[in-house]
């Protein structure tokens, strides 16, 4: 994983390197989750991957496993956009 600025580029296990506009960072309870808009496709869905640390200390992104946990990261940033866009319609 690469950064720059509010770029990400992640590369696959073809070794395809895939680049992503960091849309928003979030902090629930100990974990941090990054969601991701890619920019190399044509897919306007985000994807949420687990901000984590490697065997050697690095920050990594990791896939989430677990329905329930994804869903509770989906519906808390569903929440902030909703809000964000129904402050900035007021």
């Amino acid at each position: 994983m690469s950064q720059e600025e509010n770029k990400v580029i992640l590369t696959d296990e073809t070794g395809h390197d895939h680049e992503f506009d960091v849309l928003d960072v979030l902090e629930i309870g100990d974990n941090e989750y990054c969601i991701l808009l890619p920019l190399d496709y044509e897919v306007e869905e985000a994807i949420i991957l687990k901000i984590g640390l490697d065997e050697s200390g690095d920050e990594v992104l990791f896939e989430i496993e677990e329905d329930d946990e994804w869903e509770m990261v989906a519906e808390t940033w569903r929440g902030l956009v909703e809000s964000e866009n129904n402050g900035e319609s007021s």
